[in-house]
């Protein structure tokens, strides 16, 4: 009888046999559901969305003669002269940043280390090793200016309106 009062005593305890089971069985369980996100993530696409490399300028009209226009979000300037429009990278060719149109001076800067290009995108001084690219425009079928930033031209290709 002692041993059964023994027993009922210590059957509200954890046995330390138990508690190390059930402390694997816990850590088996985490490893197990770490496992199974990181195969998730594996086997799941990664995809970049990235914008499309057209970009839709606008009406014709909508540019007046002899401009600069700077697109910031595309990093474009479309430039509309006597002779037509025409599309310049507005990425620097140094290092990629992202150059002002500086209307007093006539001139395209980079405020990153200096290069200095001429309206149509030849280099004037600085460190950049190649003029700015023209880039493809066209006028779509709905009579706006498009402009694909994924394909370089040689330059004075002007789009007549």
């Amino acid at each position: 009888m002692p041993e059964e009062k023994q027993k009922d005593a210590t059957a509200g305890e954890f046995d330390r046999r138990e508690f190390f089971v059930k402390l694997g069985l816990g850590s088996l369980g985490i490893a197990a559901a770490g496992t199974a996100v990181f195969a998730y993530q594996f086997m799941s696409p990664n995809v970049l969305y990235e914008p499309s490399p057209i970009v839709n300028a606008g009406r014709p009209e909508g540019y007046a003669l002899d401009s600069v226009t700077l697109d910031v979000n595309s990093g474009i300037y479309l430039i509309r002269s006597k002779e037509g429009f025409f599309a310049l990278s507005a990425v620097c060719t140094h290092l990629g940043c992202l150059t002002t149109w500086k209307p007093e001076l006539g001139i395209i800067a980079c405020p990153c280390h200096g290069s200095k290009f001429r309206r149509e995108g030849e280099k004037i001084e600085g460190p950049a090793p190649k003029p700015l690219p023209w880039l493809r425009t066209w006028i779509s079928d709905e009579g706006d200016l498009m402009v694909d930033r994924s394909t370089v031209i040689r330059p004075m290709e002007f789009v007549r309106v």
